[in-house]
């Protein structure tokens, strides 16, 4: 398995060692890796593809389980092949109540309750765990790594703060994109976008440095002919790095 270290108009691949770490420590302050568990594609062949979102992000020392996808069954199976221990994982982050970024959340709970669940709205599956927080409003969650807030009533973004500026981990982008990109510029410079863009416009994603387009992107051919140099192919299994 290799990682991806994105740096400005460069992709570099490096090997990760054979327990699943690397030869330095990339998961401190300003660092972030995101490991895709749940999409429309699989990366790796040995990974289920199905509809919905899933990912693993890893910041300032956290692991934060962002949506859970369609199937409780698929993202289970696809943590264990990617050797995802869900006991390690301190926070879920629900970005939007939709069956296929929460269809996986009760099977999660019954292996790891002692979680915070970042929601933005309550609904009933948020139960039985350590904390619920529902987040209306653009939030700090810790020291460089924030919330977008519940945006038009329907979704909030995940937004990390790296050493190339902010990357937002979005769930469907059901939000307009302008909204989101102007709200999650309030915690510094967007440097980057991972996750589902709906049907986000190429044009407004014409400041990014890095875009990474999953699941339900409507407009994902347009978007890697337009940006080729910052575009990254996602899909199950995928896991990128950003310092």
């Amino acid at each position: 398995m290799f990682i991806i270290r994105w740096k400005r108009g460069e992709l570099h691949q490096n090997w990760m060692l054979p327990d699943g770490t690397l030869d330095e420590n990339y998961m401190g302050g300003g660092k972030m890796k995101i490991t895709i568990i749940y999409d429309n594609t699989a990366f790796r062949k040995d990974l289920i593809a199905d509809w919905g979102f899933s990912a693993l992000v890893e910041a300032r020392e956290r692991k934060i389980l962002f949506d859970t996808g369609a199937n409780g069954r698929i993202l289970l199976s696809n943590m264990q092949k990617l050797k995802i221990d869900p006991k390690e994982i301190e926070d879920v982050f629900i970005s939007h109540l939709h069956w296929d970024h929460v269809g996986g959340l009760l099977s999660f709970l019954r292996l790891n309750k002692q979680v915070k669940l970042w929601i933005p709205s309550y609904f009933s599956e948020a139960r039985n765990v350590r904390e619920v927080i529902e987040v209306k409003k653009p939030t700090k969650l810790y020291e460089g790594i924030y919330s977008t807030g519940e945006l038009e009533g329907i979704e909030q973004s995940l937004c990390v703060e790296t050493g190339k500026g902010i990357v937002i981990i979005a769930g469907c982008s059901h939000p307009r994109m302008e909204h989101i990109l102007q709200v999650a510029s309030q915690f510094g410079k967007v440097y980057g976008i991972i996750g589902g863009l709906h049907g986000t416009r190429p044009e407004s994603l014409k400041d990014l440095n890095l875009i990474c387009p999953t699941h339900c992107t409507q407009y994902k051919s347009e978007i890697k002919f337009l940006y080729p140099e910052r575009y990254i192919e996602g899909g199950a299994g995928r896991i990128i790095e950003i310092r």
